[in-house]
């Protein structure tokens, strides 16, 4: 099994050396990317890896929030950050970061100590395959994320993905999916509380999508909000009629708007 790492940040010099130094490190599966919001959110879509590495630079604010998008895996354990960092850029992090987690390593980098944390790492994967038990057990009591209800936002833009799950991550449980495919595959094995439906997508449009949904019984009353633009709108109107979901927001919305459309909709 190969260790994939992420690696990534404004100092694209560090992420060009640190890449150059996986990729001799016998085991690891380096990979690199943009330090930007929507890059990162279409990732973690897909799947992060167990390992991320950002490499600061002259951060900002608006910088290191673009990290913030990757907060939920690694507040499940799922993925381990380490910041390589001088003491401004650390300071910087900790002011505006909201990952719960973090390791972090100054520059200059040790490669002995990152390749040690890797070779960590490592072992404890391979040994949840072996026997699917953790090396670390961890009981994290977050009843107000469990409590909270799911819904499910189907769109094919990432950047107004990003934009829905920022503005209701605060009072629900946000599962993010890009096409109906997806869509289905989730619903599959969980039931959302309601689902925010893009009216205009590739390959199947809202309505179709509504229309595979309601066909099957045990989906067939999940409360769905059709999100569109402005001038869809009397197309989405006819299809009020025909599929009667419980509504419709014109995006872009205020959060506000879209909260209390999500609120009557489930009451």
């Amino acid at each position: 099994m190969r260790l994939k790492v992420l690696v990534t940040g404004k100092n694209r010099s560090i992420v060009k050396d640190i890449c150059s130094f996986l990729q001799g490190e016998k085991g690891i599966n380096p990979m690199s990317c943009e330090p930007y919001r929507n890059t990162l959110f279409d990732l973690m879509l897909e799947g992060l890896p167990p390992v991320v590495i950002i490499c600061l630079g002259d951060e900002t604010e608006e910088s290191i929030a673009s990290y913030n998008v990757i907060r939920e895996a690694v507040a499940r354990g799922e993925t381990l950050v380490v910041v390589i960092t001088n003491r401004k850029d650390e300071e910087v992090f900790i002011r505006y970061t909201r990952l719960g987690r973090v390791l972090f390593l100054p520059r200059p980098v040790s490669y002995s100590v990152l390749r040690e944390k890797l070779k960590e790492v490592e072992q404890i994967l391979a040994k949840k395959k072996e026997d699917n038990l953790a090396q670390f057990h961890e009981f994290i009591n977050d009843r107000s994320f469990y409590d909270k209800k799911k819904i499910l936002v189907v769109d094919d833009d990432s950047e107004y993905l990003s934009h829905i799950k920022e503005q209701l991550e605060e009072f629900y449980r946000v599962i993010c999916v890009r096409s109906g495919a997806d869509a289905y595959r989730y619903l599959t094995k969980d039931r959302p509380d309601l689902i925010l439906l893009d009216y205009l997508m590739p390959d199947e449009d809202g309505p179709d999508v509504l229309r595979n949904i309601q066909a099957f019984p045990e989906w067939y009353d999940i409360p769905v909000i059709f999100l569109t633009g402005v001038s869809d709108k009397e197309a989405v109107l006819q299809t009020l009629t025909e599929l009667r979901p419980q509504g419709y927001v014109i995006k872009p919305c205020k959060k506000s708007e879209l909260v209390a459309k999500i609120i009557d909709a489930l009451e």
